[in-house]
């Protein structure tokens, strides 16, 4: 029955992003905000075919913890469904990703018009200036600037590896940062055809307000997001809770010019 049902949606999903990309060639025509409305009704309807067919649900745990206006979303990366499900979850998106993506046929034009953030990772001199401007004027628009701390996925209980991009940003904007755990991996996980049934639960943590040293903030993001991350996994029946960041190796240091893009 997984194999039947992931064959089922590995096949509906390729179409239905084949529909929507074709289709809704018009809607690069629109504004960006009620352009934005489209791309979530994008993401929503591939959420909603893996729920459906797979037989997923969600549980969202902490959405009284988003903060409105400009903000910094640091997420756990496991697999496909976050990137899906963070589109949806908030309303002016704008996502670290790497350049090359704005080149991919028709999806790079999407992501053009969407206003993401891309990094140029062949430029590692001027990569952080060019990220600090756009982000910055994204956030002075009431954006919410997403990035995956450690680049790219992981699969559930492997060692993190945070990157220290994400606390150069945190200290360039001046915003407070929303962490992100989830249990995604265990039932989308990463380059696997199986999508197994079950409940994904997503927790939007309490944020760290801004102003935080650099070093400070990187050590408790970690812990935050590793901490919640592991929890749920425990609760799932899968490993055990993490040890604390200072049991981790403590944070990065603070030369580390990595941005947490995922590579390709």
């Amino acid at each position: 029955m997984i194999v039947a049902r992931s064959l089922l949606f590995n096949v509906a999903f390729v179409l239905n992003n084949a529909v929507w990309f074709i289709l809704f060639l018009p809607s690069l025509l629109l504004p960006r905000r009620p352009y934005l409305a489209v791309v979530r009704a994008w993401a929503r309807s591939n959420l909603l075919l893996h729920g459906v067919i797979v037989g997923v649900d969600v549980e969202v745990r902490g959405r009284h913890n988003i903060p409105a206006g400009g903000l910094l979303v640091a997420s756990k990366h496991q697999s496909a469904w976050e990137t899906l499900a963070l589109v949806a979850y908030f309303p002016d998106f704008a996502f670290i990703l790497k350049r090359e993506l704005l080149s991919v046929p028709l999806f790079g034009w999407y992501l053009r018009k969407a206003g993401q953030i891309p990094v140029d990772r062949g430029r590692r001199s001027t990569v952080f200036a060019a990220l600090d401007r756009e982000a910055r004027e994204a956030v002075s628009q009431g954006r919410q600037i997403v990035i995956f701390p450690e680049g790219t996925r992981r699969d559930p209980g492997a060692e993190p590896n945070y990157k220290f991009g994400v606390a150069h940003l945190y200290g360039a904007l001046g915003v407070p940062c929303l962490p992100v755990a989830h249990d995604a991996g265990l039932l989308w996980p990463r380059r696997r055809f199986l999508k197994r049934p079950g409940t994904i639960t997503i927790e939007f943590l309490e944020p760290i307000p801004p102003g935080l040293p650099r070093d400070e903030f990187f050590a408790l993001l970690r812990d935050r997001i590793e901490g919640a991350t592991a929890a749920l996994l425990a609760q799932a029946g899968v490993g055990s809770p993490r040890p604390s960041t200072a049991a981790l190796g403590g944070p990065r240091p603070a030369h580390d010019a990595e941005t947490g893009v995922e590579p390709g």
